[in-house]
């Protein structure tokens, strides 16, 4: 096992210039972006694209495919927004009890799921999603069908005034550059590196003596933690957290930008949400059904980019070499 943890260890890729110079030239467009589009809708990416980072780090590194995220996303909201709103906790300490409160989540579900491969994993997880639907749809605190409204963005650290839509959305940014960080640190580790041997080969990497069933729940409560940290962040900007987020709905939309993006690339999740939120913004006036639309453009997207939009553009820059050899 020595052995093994060294040689996954010496695989961790490095940052070339390029990734470096190509990320702050997108952090910089972000910081710049809400002079130029409404600050509501550009928060409203951020959210979606860190919970599709945080379903890609589950389905395109440890190859589980959940249908049931959407429990993790939702659950924080309803936390976050219970928290703030009721008990009148600080905005970023209610966000992150809301990711605690989803990886708690994460770490039963998980625990019951792993045990399974495959279709089975997917139906247990959509299965255990749907029944805590039925929980927030029956307790109290989540005011069934109507939510939890009103949400106070307060004041972050009680000196930054939420309220006001440039301070929200550069918390909202913080918030996501941090998720993404964390994504990428995960799947850049000797861990990471161990969650893509179990997704190549599980049988190989329980030969070399890892403990497969332990790094899948960890990856899982990973995935859940930052799935949370999206849907709390969510609940403040919107100041709302219904039933919605948690119905298997959430679930399929998230695995629809994750695929759209390109499974197992870090900025695919981010493209894939960046265009099924812009296309739901900017045709929900239109005459033709949204839903209908987004179907077609995915049925074009599976049949021409086989491995989403980014990953396609990646298999293509791999390629241009050997054509110039």
């Amino acid at each position: 096992m020595a052995v093994g943890t060294q040689y996954l260890a010496e695989q961790q890729p490095k940052l070339s210039t390029t990734s470096l110079v190509l990320g702050a030239i997108a952090i910089a467009a972000l910081i710049a972006a809400p002079f130029f589009f409404y600050p509501v809708f550009l928060m409203s990416i951020l959210c979606f694209a860190l919970f599709a980072c945080a379903f890609n780090l589950l389905i395109g590194y440890v190859g589980l495919l959940s249908f049931g995220h959407a429990a993790f996303f939702g659950g924080a909201a309803y936390y976050t927004a219970h928290a703030v709103k009721v008990w009148g906790l600080e905005p970023l300490t209610g966000i992150l009890f809301g990711a605690a409160g989803a990886a708690a989540m994460g770490l039963i579900i998980g625990f019951i799921a792993i045990r399974r491969q495959g279709i089975y994993f997917a139906m247990i997880t959509l299965a255990l999603s749907q029944m805590f639907a039925f929980i927030c749809l029956q307790v109290p605190f989540t005011h069934g069908e109507d939510g939890i409204q009103g949400v106070p963005r307060g004041h972050l650290l009680g000196i930054i005034d939420l309220n006001q839509p440039l301070s929200m959305y550069y918390v909202t940014l913080a918030i996501f550059l941090f998720g993404v960080f964390a994504v990428w640190r995960i799947v850049n580790s000797p861990f990471g590196n161990i969650l893509k041997a179990i997704r190549e080969n599980e049988r190989r990497a329980v030969s070399l003596g890892y403990r497969v069933d332990r790094y899948k729940l960890g990856a899982f409560v990973m995935s859940a933690a930052l799935a949370g940290l999206a849907g709390g962040t969510k609940a403040i900007v919107f100041q709302f957290a219904t039933l919605t987020d948690v119905q298997w709905q959430m679930s399929g939309e998230v695995i629809l930008m994750t695929l759209l993006g390109g499974i197992g690339t870090m900025i695919g999740p981010i493209v894939g949400a960046g265009l099924v939120i812009a296309l739901q913004n900017y045709l929900a006036s239109s005459q033709f059904p949204v839903t209908v639309l987004i179907g077609i453009i995915f049925v074009i997207c599976v049949l021409l980019f086989r491995r989403g939009i980014v990953g396609e553009i990646l298999e293509l820059m791999k390629r241009k070499p050997k054509g110039n050899v």
